[in-house]
């Protein structure tokens, strides 16, 4: 489950967005009252969302939102005049005051599930690199099939995945077997 920081200057309105999230079932990491705080508590979570309001302690959420984490996005909670004022960068959400809970708590649950989605596809892009010596194996089992089975590049390529899907292993295995076939 993804981490909710919520940082405000003013312990009370920290507490009360703390209350009504924790209420909702969201995992509140840290209540902060400054920017440091907060920039401290993202660094230790890794990923999540923050909500805050337009000042903090130390800071403006402007600067906050310059120092946030890749993992982490802003739920920036202001008045409409303080909102015309900023430019807000795109890891930046914005919601108006007064606010109601339903939007809050909808507008929370997409943020989070981007955060989870792109942290996701990061890992899952890191883990599925192939090294060199993997796509190597491939190049030459489509060169084989090209040469001999007279396929053209796409067509070699989807002939290792099907051979990959049928016999239920990876495509660089599939390729091991087309080589070891084929060099017969």
């Amino acid at each position: 489950m993804a981490n909710v920081v919520v940082a405000f200057a003013k312990d009370t309105d920290a507490l009360n967005f703390k209350n009504i999230l924790v209420r909702r079932g969201f995992n509140v990491a840290a209540v902060c009252n400054s920017g440091a705080q907060a920039l401290s508590a993202m660094e230790d979570l890794g990923n999540g969302v923050i909500v805050c309001g337009y000042r903090l302690g130390d800071m403006i959420c402007q600067e906050l939102a310059e120092d946030l984490p890749s993992y982490f996005q802003m739920l920036l909670i202001a008045s409409p005049a303080k909102l015309e004022a900023i430019d807000l960068p795109d890891n930046v959400i914005s919601l108006q005051t007064p606010l109601q809970t339903d939007t809050l708590i909808s507008t929370l649950n997409m943020m989070l599930d981007g955060v989870s989605k792109k942290r996701r596809k990061a890992r899952d892009g890191a883990k599925n690199k192939r090294s060199d010596k993997e796509l190597e194996t491939i190049k030459k089992a489509k060169e084989l099939l090209m040469d001999r089975h007279h396929m053209t590049e796409p067509e070699a390529h989807h002939y290792l995945q099907k051979c990959s899907m049928d016999s239920g292993t990876g495509i660089v295995e599939a390729a091991e077997m087309v080589i070891s076939l084929n060099s017969i």
